[in-house]
């Protein structure tokens, strides 16, 4: 490090700092003792803002609330840490929580050395089959967590495996600020065990939904009551996801940690943040990328082509207006991709296969919106039209790939509207829905079941009706 001093910072500051501020900096508590911010973990702007830091020459996590009313949720992190305490919870121990020097609060635990979040254990086995050892061998521990925490009447309101931590073989749960205390020292009720456990449920794919045995089970071994009632469960559990699934579409379009997003008068943009400073060149001039990249199609309504961008395949899809009527009937309505910037998070959310979704390009004047762009990740995958033969069943792991895609769309009530054998690839060992300018989760059961009825007929006109594939496809398919 230079020799330059350390930058004081406080409150006011952190807030005017926005998403960015510059470490290292320094902090003065109301006591005079100092902190030091090494790393940022984690920013909330102008509200909140966790780093790793030095204090009294130990190494400490800080939590700063910054915000005019940081008191409240200081004040209740501070009392969630406390309940884990008394109830003898494993969770980092509390070495400071008090107001700083010039205004906002702060928090500082002891740092764990070499912790890992469950988050990050459960990244590396995700794809791995549901029920797989591995799998479980991260999941089950934070279910038996969960059933002490419910066992000492404790609940944890914003349960997601990025609040455990697992460090030297034991797992510590974080974040008092969703800790509530409802009925200290007593089991807690059925009702409310189910509600708080479901939110854990919620946050696996649906495919795990076969193995919630063996994480109740999990669960009961840690001290937690008995679900007697698995309706209510499944109840809570179809609320929650719902609850995630509304919230993280609403993050699609708006400024947040996952995604950056600018509004001018002639210009929407939205982009997944990581992606952000790479796909920079490419948002700023879209059409003279797609000119210097490799056509895929030129239609009327769209236009599509290949792009390499910092090492990276990309697909663009730019959807033109052809006509003075089609600009008018256009204008006020969201864009087409708008929609499948949408549909697509709102698949991978779901656990269904589809090109990620990187960024979203609306040319607007004003409210009234012009050409899109759509820009997602390029799938090398072959097309159902090129891997299957007519003549012959499926291959083993395409049959059972095939079977599980389209019974998880009807269980879930979605259609794709233009379900052709091409708008469907094989890669890596799954199959991966490309198009999806018309896919729509309906709410109604009988909506869901014409349109169904509709993609069912479609995906088999691609292949003879005499055929052994179709035969084979008519009968594994969900019914019309």
């Amino acid at each position: 490090m230079s020799g330059e001093p350390v930058k004081r910072l406080d409150a006011a500051g952190l807030r005017d700092a926005g998403r960015t501020p510059e470490t290292p900096f320094c902090l003065a508590l109301a006591d005079g003792s100092v902190v030091l911010l090494q790393r940022l973990l984690r920013v909330l702007p102008g509200k909140r803002i966790v780093g790793e830091g030095q204090w009294n020459g130990l190494r400490v996590l800080a939590k700063l609330f910054v915000a005019a009313g940081s008191a409240r949720h200081w004040a209740q992190e501070k009392a969630g840490i406390e309940a884990l305490r008394n109830a003898g919870l494993p969770t980092p121990d509390l070495l400071v929580a008090a107001p700083l020097a010039t205004g906002g609060h702060i928090l500082l635990t002891t740092f764990l050395d070499a912790a890992q979040t469950l988050a990050e254990a459960w990244e590396p086995v995700s794809a791995l089959p549901s029920g797989s050892p591995a799998a479980l061998e991260v999941l089950c521990p934070a279910f038996r967590l969960l059933g002490t925490l419910h066992a000492n009447g404790l609940t944890q309101e914003d349960l997601h495996l990025g609040n455990f931590l697992r460090c030297a073989d034991r797992l510590y749960v974080v974040d008092g600020d969703a800790v509530r205390s409802i009925s200290p020292g007593k089991v807690l009720d059925e009702p409310r065990a189910s509600a708080n456990l479901a939110v854990l449920l919620a946050q696996l794919p649906m495919a795990w939904d076969d193995w919630r045995s063996e994480l109740l089970k999990a669960y009961r071994a840690g001290g937690g009551p008995d679900i007697s009632d698995m309706a209510r469960l499944e109840s809570e559990l179809l609320r929650v996801r719902g609850w995630r699934l509304k919230d993280f579409l609403g993050k699609t379009l708006r400024d947040c940690t996952l995604f950056k997003v600018r509004r001018s008068a002639f210009r929407f943009t939205a982009v997944q943040r990581m992606a952000a400073e790479r796909l920079a060149p490419l948002l700023e001039a879209p059409d003279s990328a797609m000119l210097q990249g490799r056509l895929l199609k030129d239609g009327k309504t769209c236009t599509v082509a290949r792009v390499e961008q910092a090492g990276c395949a990309l697909v663009v899809k730019r959807y033109n207006l052809k006509s003075l009527q089609h600009v008018l009937e256009r204008f006020w309505r969201p864009t087409r991709a708008w929609h499948s910037w949408r549909e697509g998070h709102r698949l991978q959310h779901l656990g269904i296969s589809t090109p990620t979704p990187l960024a979203l390009i609306e040319e607007r004047i004003g409210p009234l919106r012009r050409r899109a762009f759509l820009i997602n990740e390029f799938c090398p995958g072959v097309s159902l039209l090129h891997l299957l033969s007519p003549d012959r069943e499926p291959e083993v792991d395409v049959a059972c790939a095939l079977v599980s895609l389209f019974q998880r769309l009807y269980t879930l009530r979605i259609s794709h509207g233009d379900l052709k054998a091409s708008n469907l690839l094989w890669h890596d060992d799954n199959v991966f829905l490309i198009d999806l300018d018309a896919l729509v989760q309906h709410r109604s059961a009988i909506g869901h079941a014409r349109a169904w009825r509709r993609d069912r007929e479609r995906l088999l006109r691609n292949w003879p009706a005499s055929s052994i594939l179709h035969r084979w496809l008519d009968r594994n398919l969900p019914p019309a």
